[in-house]
């Protein structure tokens, strides 16, 4: 048996917003299934449990902003008989402003709690009907998927992001990067990559494929920066408790600014083991979900290491800044025709600026050039990515 705790899904949250519940008492869920979604500065976020078993109670209601670690749900075994009390101490949760006070995990209700009730079908969650007045959709005409028929989050059609700037998540971008300057001893390399026979291989795999699978140069960047870090695996995992822990898996976060304004970067899981076709699919998928605010929970906390990319922005290099409590960040800029030597030559090539900024409490310039070189080796060498 497990309680279900409001996750920390960034290294700035302290709390958020139980949006909606999509499951109800009663139901079995497997490892892995979307479970809430939980509105957060950075938007909204579909979270998934981690445990397998049947919803035993849901503790807190939808619409109750709540701070990270409260026990939201609690899920036990199947054929384990009915909890009546959650597992974890008692957690009082206060009052938010402008939001209705949800219940004290020590003191459930006697009946499981389902979405408020309305004239439409077996509900609205909050989070619906803050979809459906933002977007100016008109509730009655739409067929709820949630718990009981209630109308849910993913019921409401989408309308295009407005463009008004998104105030909550520059507050979370300013914290986390106020947070990673006066932390973390950042150190900066860079170096310029020769991407002209890269560039002609690209062009040649993707003659014959459709627009929708054709393989984006950052897909290949991507590729090389994964494989890379099993060469360097030093710049690839969390700083601790003063301490690098390693992570063996490779889940890069791809920043993904936003059409209203923001950015996010969600992680790419098991990047070095993706084959190409599957991480172009991969990344227009997570891109596009970000920007509709779709992200998945695991997606806001697993990356290992991050990538930002601003080609398409015209911009030739860029010095990222570490998200903590990661321990390095990756920054490919535009790919320029340049003077080159070739050869003892002089020749036009397109050359790219690559950089990293690394923790110094984690590895050194030394551990920094490295990964620098061996991602140039892989993304020159692109037939074996």
């Amino acid at each position: 048996m497990a309680d279900f705790l409001m996750p920390s899904l960034g290294a700035d949250m302290e709390r958020g917003i139980l949006s909606e519940w999509l499951v109800k008492p009663g139901q079995t869920v497997n490892k892995g299934d979307l479970i809430a979604v939980v509105e957060t500065d950075k938007g909204a976020i579909e979270v998934e449990v981690w445990d397998s078993g049947v919803v035993d109670r849901l503790w807190v209601e939808a619409g109750a902003e709540v701070p990270v670690g409260t026990p939201l749900a609690h899920i036990r075994e199947e054929g384990a008989p009915v909890e009546h009390a959650p597992a974890a101490a008692p957690v009082q949760i206060p009052e938010a402003a402008g939001v209705a006070a949800p219940v004290q995990a020590a003191a459930p209700p006697p009946q499981a709690r389902s979405a408020p009730s309305s004239s439409t079908g077996g509900g609205v969650s909050p989070w619906a009907r803050s979809l459906a007045a933002e977007r100016g959709v008109d509730l009655s005409g739409l067929t709820g998927t949630g718990p009981g028929g209630a109308i849910v989050g993913r019921d409401v059609p989408e309308r295009p992001v407005p463009k008004d700037p998104l105030q909550g998540m520059r507050r979370a971008v300013a914290r986390a990067m106020e947070k990673s300057k006066r932390e973390i001893p950042h150190y900066y390399l860079s170096t310029e990559v020769d991407l002209t026979d890269t560039l002609a291989w690209l062009a040649q795999f993707n003659a014959d494929l459709p627009a929708r699978q054709r393989v984006l140069p950052i897909v290949l960047w991507l590729k090389a920066i994964a494989l890379a870090v099993h060469e360097v695996p030093e710049v690839n995992g969390f700083w601790r408790e003063g301490a690098l822990t390693l992570s063996e898996a490779v889940h890069l976060g791809v920043a993904v600014s936003l059409r209203g304004g923001g950015l996010v970067a969600p992680a790419l899981h098991d990047v070095d083991d993706t084959p190409l076709p599957e991480l172009v699919a991969g990344l227009a998928d997570v891109v596009t979900r970000a920007r509709r605010g779709r992200l998945r929970g695991s997606e806001m906390m697993d990356a290992t290491l991050t990538v930002t990319s601003m080609g398409d922005r015209g911009v030739e290099r860029v010095d990222g800044v570490i998200y903590p409590p990661q321990v390095g960040i990756v920054g490919v800029g535009r790919a320029t025709e340049r003077a080159w030597v070739v050869d003892g030559a002089v020749a036009v090539r397109t050359v790219t600026t690559l950089t990293f900024a690394g923790d110094h409490r984690a590895h050194d310039g030394h551990k920094g050039g490295l990964f620098l070189s061996a991602i140039a080796k892989h993304i020159t060498h692109p037939e074996d990515l």
